[in-house]
């Protein structure tokens, strides 16, 4: 697989090496110096694209990949208010779009645990909910797209997917923090908390490369229930 590595800061150089330890060849490396090569025919004979930017570049980044035909593997967060309008473009492509707010396979299966839980709680309303993350003082955004994929889904759990019910979440910047999640129900009597941690980037780099030799061969807008249903 030909992959092009759209960020070159320390996940795009973590992805590098994921991608050359499983036989596959990083052919375009492009960052702000260079970003005119997201097109066409900057991205020609590339197989898949990673992205990892910010948010205020995600979007232009994955509309101008999708049209120059190549499938996209992105992991910024902070800019999916726009995401309708990336689905309908991949759709109008034909193209092949893959997010996740974190790629951790961890991660992901704490998402399908918080919605167990959450539905097993949701009688006992003597638990107050929260959600706190941690992330190192370089992240852009607060709160973190993990904190809020876990609260929405928790939403759509507890209050049939209400807007108007808040669920609180707590951001905190320290150090060089990787990513720690907690869910945390708290009643007088006890606290129940599911946490999730992350030793290093290597965990969400290494997501990252699954989904992208995953979007190389299949068509659509794809998730991380599509790579872990295989």
């Amino acid at each position: 697989m030909k992959a092009a590595i759209i960020g070159y800061g320390k996940m795009g150089r973590e992805i590098e090496k994921i991608l050359i330890e499983r036989g596959h060849e990083v052919v375009k490396k492009i960052d702000m110096e260079n970003s005119a090569e997201i097109s066409a025919e900057g991205l020609a004979g590339v197989d898949v694209a990673i992205e990892f930017t910010t948010p205020d570049t995600a979007f232009g980044n994955i509309c101008a990949t999708l049209r120059a035909g190549v499938p996209i593997v992105s992991g910024t967060t902070g800019w999916t208010e726009k995401m309708a309008e990336v689905v309908a473009l991949c759709k109008e492509c034909d193209g092949s779009f893959f997010y996740s707010s974190n790629y951790s396979l961890g991660v992901n299966i704490l998402f399908k645990i918080n919605k167990m839980l959450g539905a097993m709680m949701k009688p006992h309303t003597e638990y107050k909910l929260h959600i706190e993350e941690t992330h190192h003082i370089h992240k852009k955004d607060a709160p973190s797209g993990t904190a809020k994929t876990l609260a929405d889904d928790l939403r759509d759990v507890l209050y049939d997917g209400d807007t108007e019910k808040e669920i609180e979440i707590q951001s905190f910047r320290e150090g060089e923090v990787p990513g720690i999640h907690n869910v945390i129900w708290e009643s007088e009597n006890d606290i129940l908390t599911l946490q999730h941690s992350l030793h290093s980037r290597r965990a969400l780099a290494f997501g990252a490369v699954l989904a992208a030799e995953y979007a190389a061969t299949h068509k659509g807008v794809l998730t991380m229930d599509n790579l872990l249903s295989l």
